[in-house]
């Protein structure tokens, strides 16, 4: 049986802790980042933060409009054709700062109680449910918008991994396969399927890029 979405985030969220929690991120903390204008605590807290965002999501209230699905909500999402010093990503980068400022030890705690409540909230939820993250103006379905946050956990993982010289956790299956799923999707619509198809077959013609953002 395929599992869901909702048990393969809980999954990552454990694995994406896990890395958070690991003492060369506390040594490292007020260090810069493998990510420009990110400190390690920056970075860790903005990595945490995908998973205080589920309960907070849940709580929020949802308009009665269609959800988008993850494609529309990446093409519409501002930070993703913005540059690095463009407004919405040094807003990222403020907010991840701001995040890191209480420290290690509460940024992994409260995270720590934010997955509690993840793994107690998500069973119950419908299998329709739909959300409003209160930083969108518009809907995602709740496993929708799981893949978004799976994204962010697996992605900046290897980001914190690099940043303090470890391996980045070692994702199961079930993991991997949405998150490459939705980031080879992206890539497809924004460089075409010679660009992708070179990358994974012909090094010697491939392209210089093919990042999905």
């Amino acid at each position: 049986m395929t599992a869901s979405v909702r048990s393969v985030f809980v999954v990552a969220a454990i694995g994406g802790l896990e890395l958070v929690g690991r003492p060369e991120v506390t040594h490292g903390w007020y260090e810069q980042s493998a990510l420009k204008g990110m400190s390690v605590g920056a970075l860790a807290a903005h990595l945490a933060r995908q998973i205080h965002r589920v309960p907070e999501v849940l709580a929020n209230p949802v308009p009665d409009e269609r959800p988008l699905n993850v494609v529309e909500h990446y093409t519409r999402s501002a930070w993703v054709t913005a540059g690095a010093d463009d407004e919405p990503n040094v807003a990222i980068r403020e907010r991840a700062a701001e995040n890191a400022a209480i420290g290690h030890a509460e940024v992994y705690l409260r995270a720590q109680d934010s997955l509690t409540a993840v793994r107690a909230a998500l069973p119950s939820e419908p299998v329709d449910r739909v959300v409003r993250p209160p930083w969108t103006a518009w809907n995602l379905s709740l496993d929708d918008y799981l893949r978004t946050r799976l994204i962010e956990i697996v992605v900046h993982s290897d980001d914190l991994a690099v940043s303090v010289g470890v391996d980045p956790p070692d994702w199961p299956d079930e993991v991997v396969a949405p998150v490459l799923g939705v980031l080879t999707t992206l890539s497809l619509r924004r460089h075409g399927v010679p660009a992708l198809l070179r990358t994974l077959s012909r090094a010697e013609r491939a392209p210089a890029d093919v990042s999905a953002f």
